[in-house]
């Protein structure tokens, strides 16, 4: 049995109920209220396998605690860390990940909220959650809070501060991603997705049509209605025991076909529907059978899945960090994807080479980027090429042992009546 489940977590909470709130001002003149659902485009098979490339592709991701000083970015190990690397009892990291970006399509929200230890003020959970409606409140201060109800109706309200909320087209609405009122905006897709299953419908029915009756057989003589229900089953059997595909008739009998023109939807116009709906996700037919060059996945990554990075590690930081902390002290949380995920073999072995002869890698490093398992012998072990040298003392280390100019110096002018001592 679990220990905890999402629920009991959060009923953990300390809910502010008790507290006279007002509902926070919007300029647009909403009610800052949001239901979540927008599942309705989600039936469709093409939705689900476009936004499952982009979820597959996210749970790969590698959370990390850093400080980042200028463009010098140093890993940080410690309860953070631990956390990102073992959010709570019930998922792992890439759970945590998945069920995040699962509802951030869904919604275009996303919610998770951390569990601080009372005591010692450390991190020591973090958990997605799914509310079906949430409700953007202040105190007398002004201090925004965030009211969640769920789907068992249990309602919790905490300060929208302490809640990682990740957003999907931020664009018309103060507090939620998706259109004015805090939904995601199907609208246009809803129109092709339509379009869609009208094309598929008709293919449907013309493949039904097409095992439909193709003709009749005319009985040329008056038959009672005995006689012709013999004459059909007859027939029927005949069918049944027909291995051929002929079939002889008699001179009574005549062979009508249906003159039927089944016109079936051509490949080009379904291809185009697909593209249609995989662009409103950012996900190319390449992409989405797995057939893809390195070239196309780096299109891939830098238009769909490096925005959603982005978001995802600034809202960490922003909820997780003072402001003393992430912009006096540089603390981030970043989000970093794959190894090397656009480089092929070849690549990557030039990679190794450059980052090592600078000693920027492990060797044991090198062993994970090439798929082999790191060995204990290697391990700490870090080399660098002798052929480069700090620029600050290229010069000094280009001249040393040499003179000015390259000249050599001279021999000593003796004085005169001096005798030499070796002559001596």
């Amino acid at each position: 049995m679990f220990k905890l489940g999402l629920f009991d977590f959060v009923k953990k909470l300390t809910s502010k109920e008790g507290q006279k709130f007002k509902y926070a001002p919007m300029l647009n003149g909403y009610m800052p209220i949001f239901s979540q659902f927008g599942q309705d485009i989600y039936a469709s098979d093409v939705v689900q396998q476009a936004v499952n490339c982009i979820v597959r592709e996210m749970k790969k991701l590698d959370p990390q605690h850093v400080i980042k000083k200028g463009s010098n970015v140093t890993p940080i190990e410690d309860e953070i860390q631990a956390v990102l690397d073992n959010p709570n009892d019930l998922m792992t990291t890439s759970d945590l990940i998945e069920k995040m970006v699962w509802n951030l399509m869904f919604n275009y929200n996303s919610f998770v909220l951390p569990e601080w230890d009372k005591h010692s003020g450390k991190l020591v959970a973090l958990y997605p959650l799914q509310p079906t409606q949430v409700d953007f409140l202040q105190d007398a201060s002004g201090t925004m809070f965030i009211k969640m109800t769920f789907a068992n109706d249990y309602k919790s309200t905490v300060r929208y501060s302490d809640v990682i909320h990740i957003r999907y087209n931020y664009a018309n609405n103060e507090f939620m991603g998706g259109n004015a009122s805090g939904q995601p905006d199907h609208q246009a897709l809803l129109e092709t997705l339509k379009l869609n299953d009208t094309l598929m419908q008709g293919v449907a029915k013309a493949l039904k049509s097409s095992f439909a009756i193709n003709g009749v057989i005319k009985y040329n003589t008056m038959l009672d209605q005995d006689k012709t229900l013999k004459a059909v089953e007859e027939l029927t059997q005949a069918l049944k025991n027909n291995e051929s595909g002929l079939m002889p008739l008699d001179l009574k009998g005549e062979f009508i076909p249906f003159q039927r023109q089944i016109a079936m939807v051509d490949e080009a116009t379904l291809r185009f529907i697909d593209e249609k709906i995989l662009r409103h996700f950012g996900v190319s037919i390449p992409i989405l059978t797995g057939d893809y060059t390195k070239e196309q996945y780096e299109a891939f990554y830098q238009k769909t899945l490096e925005p959603l990075i982005k978001s995802i590690g600034q809202a960490f930081t922003k909820a997780m960090f003072t402001r003393r902390e992430s912009i006096g002290f540089g603390h981030r949380i970043m989000f970093y994807p794959k190894d090397l995920i656009f480089l092929n073999t070849t690549q990557k072995l030039e990679m190794i080479r450059m980052l090592g002869d600078s000693g920027a890698l492990f060797e044991n490093e090198k062993r994970v980027l090439l798929g082999l398992k790191p060995i204990a012998e290697l391990d700490g072990v870090r080399k660098q090429s002798l052929n480069y040298v700090d620029v600050e003392i290229a010069n000094e280390y280009q001249t040393k042992g040499q003179t000015t100019d390259n000249v050599e110096p001279e021999e000593p002018v003796k004085e005169e009546g001096v005798e030499d001592e070796e002559a001596q």
